[in-house]
């Protein structure tokens, strides 16, 4: 991230201004389907639910682990077709950051570059599941943190 700006737009161009990611791995998957076989008698017209998290923690002086998980689950005929829950990790070398500017990094820029990964193996166990390929859009982390932020500026305001 040397002589760039950060995910939210403030300047750090400071030298010592590093971000790298040094491994990434799947750290827990699992895929489901309770009502097979007879689910696949029904007219595949499925709800989709889906939920995607991050956290992340420091390992290390400037090492921090960040997980992005995605929990979709579909129905149809009002019967659970399948549940598939992905936990993509990585392992992010971060340095020369303020506060904020790290706090932005690990709930944006971070979990972007593990939705891919996610995207993969979501559709791969949805289509060895014996189901049609579940393609999920791609996400703007960015616009997810900032709607966060005001989230919680606003439950921590007085009513």
């Amino acid at each position: 991230m040397a002589e760039s700006e950060s995910p939210g737009g403030e300047d750090v161009s400071d030298a010592r201004s590093q971000m790298r990611l040094e491994r990434i791995y799947l750290k827990d998957a699992s895929f489901e389907s309770p009502n097979a076989p007879t689910v696949f008698q029904e007219t595949w017209k499925p709800d989709i639910g889906l939920e995607i998290n991050t956290r992340s923690q420091k390992i290390g002086e400037e090492h921090y682990e960040v997980v992005l998980t995605v929990t979709a689950r579909a129905e149809t005929a009002g019967k659970t077709a399948f549940i598939v829950e992905v936990q993509q990790a990585a392992l992010f070398l971060i340095r020369g950051l303020d506060s904020a500017q790290l706090h932005r990094t690990l709930g944006t820029l971070c979990p972007g570059t593990l939705f891919p990964y996610v995207r993969e193996a979501v559709d791969s166990l949805t289509v060895r599941g014996g189901f049609p390929p579940l393609n999920l859009a791609p996400m703007n982390f960015e616009a997810a943190y900032e709607e966060a932020l005001r989230q919680s500026k606003a439950s921590s305001q007085p009513h």
